[in-house]
C-alpha cells in the first residue's frame, strides 16, 4: 500500500495472502451453509477480514497515514464480537466431547477447511509480528478467536444435521 514494494516471498505478502485465502474459504463455506445464522455471521467476519488484510498490507511506518486516511485497525472490540459469538454458539450446542472428525456434513467440512486456513494465517501473521513488521498484536488474537468460532460453527452445523435425521 502507498506505493511500497516488497518481494512476493516477503512475510507480509505471505500473511495477507493467507488471510485472503481464508476469506475465500469462508466464502465457499458461506455458499455451502443453509442456515442464515451462520451465513450472516460468516459474511460479517469476511468484512472484518478485509479490514484486517488492509492493515497487514501497510508497513509500520505508514500506519499513521493509514489511520489518518480513515482506515480502521483491528481493535479489541473486533475480537470481543467474536468472543460473544462463540458464547452464543456454545450455548446452543449440547455437551461437546471427544475429537471432531471433519466431514460429517459438506458445510461443516467447509468450515473445518476454513479453520485450518485460519490457523495457518495466524502462524503467518506471527512470523510478521516476530520480525517487527507488524505492531498490532490484536490481529493475532482475532485470528486465534476466529479459528475457535469456525470450529464451533462446524460443530453447530453437525448438531443441527444430527437432530434433523432423528
Amino acid at each position: 500500500m502507498y506505493g511500497r514494494r516488497v518481494s512476493k516471498s516477503h512475510p507480509r505478502v505471505e500473511a495477507y495472502g493467507t488471510v485472503d485465502e481464508l476469506n475465500a474459504a469462508l466464502g465457499l463455506a458461506r455458499a455451502a451453509v443453509e442456515h442464515d445464522f451462520v451465513r450472516e455471521n460468516l459474511f460479517a467476519i469476511q468484512q472484518d477480514l478485509v479490514v484486517l488484510m488492509g492493515e497487514l498490507c501497510v508497513l509500520p511506518e505508514d500506519l499513521p497515514r493509514y489511520r489518518k486516511d480513515g482506515y480502521s485497525p483491528v481493535t479489541p472490540d473486533t475480537t470481543t464480537k467474536l468472543d460473544a459469538l462463540a458464547r452464543e454458539i456454545e450455548a446452543q450446542i449440547p455437551n461437546l466431547k471427544g475429537w471432531a472428525m471433519p466431514g460429517a456434513t459438506q458445510s461443516s467440512a467447509a468450515l473445518d477447511v476454513a479453520r485450518t486456513v485460519c490457523r495457518r494465517a495466524e502462524r503467518r501473521v506471527c512470523v510478521l509480528k516476530d520480525a517487527g513488521e507488524m505492531k498490532n498484536a490484536e490481529i493475532v488474537v482475532y485470528l486465534n478467536r476466529l479459528s475457535d468460532v469456525l470450529w464451533l460453527f462446524a460443530r453447530w452445523l453437525e448438531t443441527k444435521a444430527a437432530s434433523a435425521t432423528k
